[in-house]
């Protein structure tokens, strides 16, 4: 019975936060959710509709992994039709008031059609967050298409670096973003017209020597620039308030076009611009920075790309209403592509579960006019607390991250991150060997190097057998497939004219008419004849 399952689920959990010896208050603040609702959860007055609350309160008291899987299988039984929807998740204790939902208080219509897509996606892909390895494959929905044939950009499979020390990627990728460099605004113009190149060529250099284009990210406006402004998340003084002078900003973007004329490709004119933790403006004042930013961009360097402030955090309505207020503005109309943080909410989840999202991205963006090439540049605010990914499962989202980027038609996809050994799923730490997850991703790029996409599409409603994945190339006149499944192994007949079959190790072989082909999670190419 599901009303026995969620007195199970709040006895177990309950017991574990008594036995923490934490209080609501100070629980509340170490998961990021309000004392009201952690208490909600933990008396059983009601159960989240995903299983990631749970799992990050039983976390916190101390659950090992069975009591996690526990956990995860009661309230995976329990009744979720009259449960409330959750608290929006707030990722910083500090944010203002309206940056969090209270319990009683209307969400706008748009909001709950979001919060419902999403959450039904979230519990699709539930079992994925859950630290048992018996777990339910997810069944996750997404559109098919077909358009005429689009030839893939070279920089597509990107990677956002996160050192200074102007190494770069020891494996193959096609472009690298460059954020968490010590190469924000503060770092730059530490104090007005006076700048501090010597990070930035470092890694500008390192790039170019390895033949990748580069994306600059902006933020982080400097302190004597915005002094009353909150402080930014950073710990180099900068602030998250736009400047109080405009006329500092277009200089500094004029100067750094200047210096680096030629030589950075892409300028993304925000980080995370809908977090106040990153941006504290308005609306308005981002549109009207975004404006001024690419008029002068343009007016040095014509050949560079301009791409707005990135979006993050859209599974959080407000956030995701802050996306939709700056297009509305006219934000978009200012640049040659648009930014969003376009990836699983955990990276334990599966990557397709970020496909309704960039169907709910689609729509508000069309509903606004604004019609945009869309680029995902970063991942979740919390990614470097959530858990390590085991190596296997790594390496398929990895590659699957960019499949899920093709499949949502955007033109490039930035994972996060290169550098860092403190993620779920790591690359190559600086210096350190590349992981398979990076030599996958690597291969990827080869099948992916001069190809044109034409379709993509999944299980009956595309024609293809239950729980597969496909999207369908062409590369030099002949046509490949990239299959997949969620999770799952299954025997499927080759497609017509299939002669060999290749995996992301680099082992090829061929196969016979009418032959079988095992899919699972780590993607396979199916070369036709």
């Amino acid at each position: 019975m599901a009303s026995e399952a969620v007195a199970a689920l709040t006895a177990l959990l309950s017991e574990r936060k008594q036995q923490s010896g934490l209080s609501y208050e100070l629980l509340g603040r170490k998961v990021h959710l309000s004392r009201s609702t952690v208490h909600r959860y933990c008396t059983g007055r009601s159960v989240p509709t995903t299983f990631a609350p749970i799992e990050a309160i039983a976390t916190a008291c101390g659950a090992d992994r069975e009591e996690l899987a526990k956990l995860y299988r009661l309230w995976e039984r329990a009744d979720l039709g009259d449960a409330a929807i959750p608290d929006v998740v707030v990722r910083h204790t500090d944010a203002p008031s309206d940056t969090r939902t209270s319990p009683g208080r209307r969400r706008p219509l748009a909001n709950l059609a979001l919060v419902a897509v999403l959450g039904v996606v979230l519990l699709a892909g539930g079992a994925m967050a859950t630290p048992t390895d018996r777990q339910a494959p997810a069944t996750i929905q997404a559109s098919m298409w077909t358009n005429a044939p689009r030839t893939i950009d070279p920089e597509f499979v990107g990677v956002t670096a996160n050192s200074n020390t102007g190494r770069m990627p020891s494996f193959e990728v096609g472009s690298v973003r460059l954020w968490n460099t010590r190469t924000r605004w503060q770092n730059l113009e530490p104090t007005r017209g006076r700048y501090d190149w010597n990070t930035l060529e470092r890694l500008v250099t390192g790039a170019r020597g390895a033949g990748l284009p580069v994306t600059l990210t902006f933020g982080g406006t400097p302190s004597w620039a915005s002094p009353n402004s909150p402080k930014s998340v950073y710990t180099d003084d900068s602030r998250s308030g736009p400047p109080d002078d405009l006329a500092d900003w277009e200089r500094f973007v004029r100067t750094v076009v200047e210096q680096y004329r030629g030589r950075i490709d892409a300028y993304e004119l925000w980080d995370m611009a809908n977090h106040q933790d990153f941006f504290s403006g308005s609306t308005a004042q981002l549109v009207e920075m975004t404006r001024r930013a690419s008029q002068v961009i343009k007016s040095v360097d014509p050949a560079v790309t301009v791409v707005c402030p990135s979006m993050g955090e859209l599974w959080d309505p407000v956030a995701f209403d802050k996306l939709r207020q700056f297009a509305k503005l006219g934000g978009y109309d200012h640049c040659d592509a648009g930014a969003v943080k376009l990836a699983p909410r955990n990276d334990s989840d599966p990557p397709e579960t970020m496909l309704p999202l960039a169907n709910e991205i689609e729509k508000a963006l069309h509903e606004a006019g604004a019609g945009i090439r869309l680029w995902s540049t970063g991942s979740a605010y919390d990614v470097n607390r959530q858990r390590p990914v085991d190596a296997d499962r790594g390496a398929q989202h990895a590659v699957r991250f960019f499949l899920s980027g093709l499949y949502a038609q955007y033109r490039r996809m930035y994972f996060y991150n290169w550098g860092s050994a403190k993620i779920p799923i790591v690359l190559q730490p600086v210096g350190g060997p590349h992981t398979k997850a990076a030599r996958h991703v690597e291969r990827l790029h080869r099948w992916l190097a001069g190809s044109r996409i034409h379709s993509c599409g999944q299980g009956r409603t595309a024609g293809l057998p239950d729980h597969l994945w496909q999207c369908r190339f062409d590369q030099g006149g002949r046509t490949f497939l990239i299959w997949w499944t969620i999770d799952r192994s299954a025997r499927i007949p080759a497609a017509h004219g299939t002669t060999s079959v290749e995996q992301l190790d680099g082992t090829s072989a061929p196969v016979t008419p009418g032959a079988d082909v095992t899919v699972t999670g780590s993607p396979v190419l199916l070369r036709l004849a």
